[in-house]
Order: C-alpha cells, then structure tokens, then sequence
C-alpha cells in the first residue's frame, strides 16, 4: 500500500476513534450536563423537603427502590442495585434498621426498583423490578418479582446478609418489550387494578410507559404494552430513575437525578391511563447523591426519597394540601 495511502487511512482511524470517544463522553456525562426543572415552592403541594432520618444499616449502600408497607405501620423496604444479593431491608420512617431479608427463588442482576400492593383480601405484596439493562441494552428478557410481604417483628433487626430471614419462595413473571430493548429504573403496580406499570430510561428520547398484566406464569414470556410516551420538565427529559402511584390510584410520582414529578389524573376521568397525559408537577426531594428511588407513604399524604451511597438520607416531603 502507498505511504500516502497509509497516512490517510491512520488519520480516518484517529478520527473514528475520536470521535467514538467524545461520543461516548457526551453519553456518560449528560445527566451532569442537563438542565433542572424550575420549581415554584409558593405553589407546590407539598411542604420543603427534610431529612426525616439517615439510613442506619451500613449494608445499603446503593438504595435503589422504596417501598412503604400498606400492611405494618412505619416499615419501610429498600434494596440495593446490582451485584448485591437477592436481598431486601426494612427500615422505619427515621431510617432505623429493621432486619434484612433473602428473597428465596431470585437473584438480583440488577434490581432497580420495588413497590408494596395490597390486594382485595388485604393481603400485602413486595414486587421488585429486575428491569435494568447492560449499557447496550443487551438483555431482551427482564423479570419482576412479587413475594409476600415479610412481617417484621422486633427480634428481626439483628438479622444481616450473612444471616438474613427467608420470604417465602417469590413468584416470577418474566416479560419483554414489544419495540425494542430496553433499560428501566420505574416499576409501580395500580392499587386497584394490579396492573403492572414499567416505565423506561432514556437520555435523548421521551421514555415509554409499559403496561403489564399481572401473569406470574414460569411457563410465559409476557410481552409488555406501551401505552405512552412521557417526559418531565428536565434535561434530559426521558432519564428516570424511580416512580411511585398513590394508595388512592390518582396520582404518580417519578424522578430522576433533579427532582420529582407528580402527575394527577382529572378528577372527571376513570381511565388511570389518562394520567400519562397530564402535565406534571415538579416536587422539591432535597439533595440526594444519586437519587434513584422515590416512593409514596402508606397514607398518600407524603412522598420518600432516598440516595445511593452508605447510610444514605431518608428524605420526607410532607403534602401540605390534601388530594
């Protein structure tokens, strides 16, 4: 091959690799590079946001997802993210630890998120959400699972990692997208209907808002309905991290890394799925290092906030005008 030739060929290559590099730059860093919503505490619902307590269990270190239990008083669950176990925690409203739990038949790839349900005969549920993905999005298939909730007991909170409490074997429902491959960080479950809510992370695009029946089938695959395309008033738009729907079924929380965002159905509409259509409203959470979990209490009458990181805050913002 010509010298010439040679030298053009290296400098395309140079070029390729450059710009793959400052691509990939752009990608990891645009969350530092975005743009927070403007908030109007004057007309916000719910009061400034305070630290209710910190996280006491030094084994959370990655608080993921929140869940407040609609069947024991003041018990609220976490998990971590990946590479941790399949393992949950229960803490109270001050972030005492409570005890921590093996989920038996699961494992966590990357768990990402978790929510509470009570069903029509009051008995409580745990699901959790094993819904993320590889940075290629190279997982096609993802699963949720849904234990009994644990009851705690006062003896439970010597119990660690090493020694956790078994749940009850969990239930599996395995399922996939209906477009494409797809990374998430928001499951909620509708407290009247059950149905499952997942709802996508993107850092170019709107995310997409996925419904699911509650078929916990081993046999079945379940392919996942979008039924929405939803953005916040952010930079990026489409990057969630956590979500939450109220024990009353009319409103949801969402946030990502800025804030949160609640989305209230039309006091004239039955149809939950409207909800999607409304323009949200921000919701102050407090500084968190990496936020990624956001939850409602069991009452509806106050939204909770975690961070990733050891003994994380516990971040409580209290609703100064009823629903």
């Amino acid at each position: 091959m010509p010298k010439k030739t040679i030298t053009k060929f290296s400098v395309f290559v140079i070029l390729i690799a450059f710009v793959s590099m400052s691509t990939a730059a752009c990608h990891s860093s645009v969350v530092g590079d975005g743009e927070p919503p403007s908030f109007d505490r004057a007309k916000s619902p719910y009061d400034e946001p305070k630290i209710a307590g910190k996280i006491e269990s030094a084994e959370i270190t990655e608080s993921s997802g929140i869940a407040a239990s609609r069947c024991q008083q003041d018990v609220i669950w976490t998990h971590n993210d990946s590479d941790d176990g399949p393992f949950i925690f229960a803490i109270n409203s001050k972030g005492k630890s409570l005890g921590t739990w093996q989920v038996s038949n699961a494992r966590n790839f990357d768990w990402e998120d978790m929510t509470g349900y009570k069903d029509g005969n009051g008995k409580c549920y745990l699901y959790i959400g094993e819904i993320g993905n590889t940075n290629n999005n190279e997982r096609s298939e993802h699963k949720i699972y849904r234990i009994a909730e644990p009851a705690v007991h006062e003896s439970d909170a010597g119990s660690t990692r090493k020694a956790p409490i078994q749940t009850e074997p969990a239930e599996v429902l395995a399922f996939g997208y209906p477009d494409a491959r797809q990374d998430a960080e928001t499951l909620m479950v509708h407290p009247v209907s059950g149905e499952i809510y997942i709802v996508t992370k993107h850092r170019t695009t709107p995310a997409g808002v996925y419904k699911l029946k509650p078929v916990f089938d081993p046999t079945l695959v379940v392919k996942a309905k979008k039924i929405a395309d939803l953005i916040v008033p952010a930079i990026p738009n489409g990057f969630l991290t956590g979500g939450d729907i109220a024990p009353d079924g009319k409103r949801v929380i969402i946030c990502d890394y800025f804030a949160g965002y609640e989305f209230t159905l039309p006091e004239d509409s039955s149809n939950f799925d409207e909800v999607w259509e409304q323009k949200p409203r921000v919701v102050e959470l407090g500084e968190r290092k990496q936020g990624e979990a956001v939850g409602y209490s069991a009452d509806g009458l106050s939204i909770y906030a975690t961070s990733e990181g050891k003994f994380a805050p516990l971040i409580e913002a209290k609703r100064r005008i009823k629903p």
